[in-house]
């Protein structure tokens, strides 16, 4: 019961860190260049990590699908099966898990050192709003940013399964480009990218939110770190198959 709970205090802690930050969002003038930094981290900083998860796991889904379908005279459909899992679902879930760990945490490791030095207290006491300085430039970097990140995840993960279905199977490359036009459609793309949208809210918003919630010095500041990427993870995760879910059924 008391694991509930804390679970329940730590959702609507976060449901009320989200309403002051949209409140802020709205609120004129933009800190354009606190945003324009935390861009430059959360997604410049990342491009390398999204572009080789997703170049070999579009490798390696062509090696998978190219064998498991050749029995029945189906590899030349690999390039279909590989643009549509990528575009759908392991290009915006990869790169959310795995860029929301490295930026999540990192988020939580910056916020969480300000907090427990006081650093937090004296953005208050000179008359700001830690929310406004802290929060507001990393979630909208991260809802701007992972989506281009799924993008470039996305193509590169392509790639890569045309680069192995070209060696498996005989194709041409021009054919592969083909399938993969022939089978990617606009609600796909839209899919892909809505979750990605979330999938950055949902990274900036933990990671900020246990960033201004730690206590204990350095260690609190270890723990919050570990906290952030295990439940930037299993959010992403279970939020995934909640969306799959609602946009297959419009």
């Amino acid at each position: 019961m008391n694991e509930a709970a804390q679970l329940l205090a730590h959702v609507g802690g976060v449901a009320k860190l989200t309403l002051r930050t949209f409140r802020e969002i709205v609120r004129p003038p933009l800190e354009l260049p606190l945003l324009i930094a935390q861009m430059d981290q959360a997604g410049i900083g990342s491009w390398s990590i999204a572009v080789l998860t997703a170049l070999f796991t579009g490798a390696v889904m062509a090696i998978q699908f190219a064998v498991g379908l050749e029995p029945y005279g189906a590899s030349l459909y690999t390039g279909k099966l590989v643009s549509l899992a990528m575009f759908r679902e392991l290009g915006p879930t990869l790169t959310a898990v795995l860029v929301g760990g490295r930026v999540g945490a990192g988020f939580a490791a910056e916020i969480g050192s300000m907090n427990v030095t006081e650093q937090v207290d004296a953005i208050s006491a000179l008359g700001a709003d830690p929310v406004r300085k802290l929060v507001v430039p990393r979630v909208l970097a991260c809802v701007i940013m992972l989506p281009l990140l799924t993008i470039l995840a996305d193509f590169v993960g392509c790639f890569g399964g045309m680069l192995i279905t070209m060696q498996e199977v005989g194709i041409t490359p021009r054919f592969f480009v083909e399938q993969v036009i022939d089978t990617i459609e606009i609600p796909d793309l839209f899919h892909g990218l809505a979750k990605s949208v979330f999938f950055g809210y949902v990274i900036a918003i933990i990671g900020c939110y246990i960033g201004l919630n730690t206590r204990g010095g350095t260690e609190g500041v270890g723990q919050s770190t570990t906290n952030t990427v295990v439940a930037v993870s299993i959010t992403v995760l279970v939020s995934n198959f909640l969306l799959t879910k609602l946009f297959l059924a419009l």
